[in-house]
């Protein structure tokens, strides 16, 4: 019977064409990782040569391991002809060392952050973030995975060895032309390629394995089960283990999201199971289902000729192999301690909401997109956090798409997604949540602990990559408001100044020298980092202008000046009464 039942699979979910083993990236340990990104080519078609780009190799990239209070340095190398950044998605780490649209690695160039390990054991990513060519570059193969352990973890019984019980598993997609060449902007990804390759099998012992999984897709979100329906144990999301493993058959993951996974393979040696898009399940609204075509409106081109959208699909053949002899054999009932953030702890709540640059039917399915009303300006600082506090950050979708939700800097807990109590696999640390559609809200709550950076910011963005390339994000300082080297920039401190300080007239005049070029952003900052006055003021030839900021409470002000030249300078400004 079984025998039948397993034919009959295999002829259902079309495995046979399984063909590649699936790779497992090499591991890297520190303290010092040595990294390239440069092209090559990759044979996903016989007699078709393929162009990508990788990270020490030609497509994707060594996984990094590293343990909770390593300082590491990372030295990354630019063979590109094209500029790019690495950004270690998910890790907490100093905004000069995040990677982030900012901090640009020229072609022939290294760059070389260095930062203590502060997550807890977890699993995250790391991947290309130059503003309009994300996509692009983690398209043609620039990704790979970092795994961080703790002495919490490392008490719990549970698989760790890497390739043997231990798994990284990327899950992507990718449209490809008549030359077998990679098309960015498309929804005809249909082609799933699993670590890399195409139709990949794994072997897998007979126990109980670990399976992390990433989406690193470029917008698609995945249904994860698997073809005999068995139940697994979620033990982990995007920032660490959970308090106890949630039993599933389904996950849904979208762009960013990482899950650790167990899977209990003890009774199935000899057998072949599949690794399972279940895309009949996905909701309405989200990247990957059946999305709704609204009347008299166009549904995302080339959408509905792809045949993966909406059905059910297999992704990874997986091999039950013999046991291993000193294998994981159960599950662990309980993890570690998670205590989420009390909302009565938040000093303040942010709202933001999604939105569509041009409002109607059509636009609110094929953007692009914004975040309160703007799209995303290298100069503008959106949002300005004091240093350890904790906020309460509130999501609304106006949108008929879901959009993944990704900050930098910090992990967050999810209060509730459209005003209820978020599953318990999503009630651990997370940096990536998806946010409904039509009117969908999420709240979530955040802790802004360790670094503070008067100039380099952090990033908040859709992580479907072309939403943000075509602007949906926004970027925030952490600011210390009781040190003075977290308020007063360290370059071009004496290129601009202001008078009369204290203000006593509602008019500031702001003064600099002969060498500012280009329009400045000027804006006053409140200590609790409400920007409360934006200028855009043009350089003038006789080195000075003025402002009004009547209306303005009496109090200690930051005001920041800056430039697409790369002029950056904060002031304190005091406002006193006339």
């Amino acid at each position: 019977m079984k025998k039948s039942l397993l034919v009959l699979l295999t002829l259902f979910y079309g495995v046979s064409n399984a063909q590649n083993p699936m790779p497992v990236p090499p591991l890297l340990t520190g303290p010092v990782f040595n990294l390239q990104v440069q092209n090559g080519t990759r044979v996903f078609y016989p007699g078709f040569s393929t162009n990508t780009m990788g990270m020490n190799g030609d497509y994707l990239g060594p996984t990094l391991k590293m343990t909770k209070g390593d300082f590491v340095t990372l030295n990354v190398s630019n063979t590109l002809t094209d500029s790019t950044t690495i950004h270690w998605h998910g890790m907490h780490v100093p905004a000069k060392a995040d990677g982030g649209p900012h901090i640009v690695i020229p072609p022939g160039t290294t760059w070389s952050p260095s930062f203590e390990v502060m997550d807890y054991a977890s699993t995250h990513w790391y991947h290309p973030h130059l503003h309009m060519l994300t996509a692009d570059h983690v398209t043609y193969g620039v990704a790979g995975f970092v795994i961080v352990s703790d002495s919490a973890e490392a008490a719990l019984n549970l698989p760790r060895t890497y390739g043997v019980d231990d798994f990284p598993i990327a899950l992507q997609t990718r449209a490809f032309d008549s030359n077998k060449q990679f098309i960015v902007e498309s929804a005809l990804d249909s082609v799933f390629v699993i670590n890399g390759v195409m139709n990949p099998y794994l072997d897998l012992p007979a126990n109980v394995v670990r399976l992390r999984l990433l989406n690193g897709a470029t917008e698609r979100a995945f249904n994860v089960g698997f073809s005999n329906n068995q139940n697994f144990s979620m033990i982990g999301s995007d920032g660490g283990l959970l308090s106890v493993p949630v039993t599933m058959n389904r996950i849904l993951i979208s762009p960013g999201e990482r899950a650790e996974i167990l899977v209990d393979l003890s009774a199935l040696q000899g057998q072949t199971i599949f690794l399972m898009n279940y895309g009949s399940g996905i909701p309405q609204g989200v990247y990957g289902a059946l999305l709704p075509q609204a009347a008299g409106t166009n549904i995302i081109p080339n959408y509905t000729l792809n045949t993966i959208n909406g059905t059910d699909r297999n992704m990874l053949q997986i091999n039950v192999a013999a046991p291993l002899p000193n294998g994981v054999t159960s599950t662990p009932q309980s993890l570690v301690t998670v205590i989420p953030h009390s909302p009565a702890a938040a000093a303040k709540t942010r709202t933001f909401t999604f939105m569509p640059q041009v409002m109607g039917p059509t636009g609110s399915l094929l953007g692009p997109f914004v975040i309160n009303m703007m799209p995303f300006d290298m100069m503008m600082i959106n949002d300005t956090v004091i240093l350890n506090d904790i906020e309460i950050w509130e999501l609304t979708n106006q949108s008929r798409i879901s959009h993944p939700f990704h900050i930098h800097d910090v992990h967050f807990f999810i209060l509730d997604i459209n005003g209820v109590p978020p599953p318990a696999h999503l009630a651990g640390r997370k940096d990536v949540v998806l946010v409904p559609p039509q009117m969908g809200t999420v709240r979530f709550i955040a802790h802004f602990t360790n670094y503070a950076d008067s100039v380099t910011p952090y990033m908040y963005h859709c992580h479907m990559l072309t939403h943000e390339d075509d602007g949906m994000m926004g970027q925030f300082l952490v600011i210390d408001t009781t040190s003075v080297t977290g308020l007063e920039e360290v370059q071009f401190t004496d290129v601009f100044s202001v008078s009369p300080n204290p203000v006593q007239n509602g008019i500031v005049y702001l003064n600099w020298k002969n060498e500012v070029q280009g329009n400045l952003i000027v804006e006053l900052i409140e200590l609790s980092g409400k920007v409360v006055h934006v200028n855009e003021i043009s350089v003038n030839s006789e080195k000075r202008t003025s402002f009004h900021v009547e209306g303005i409470e009496t109090g200690m002000y930051f005001l920041r000046i800056r430039n697409h030249a790369g002029y950056n300078q904060t002031i304190k400004l005091i406002v006193s009464k006339t």
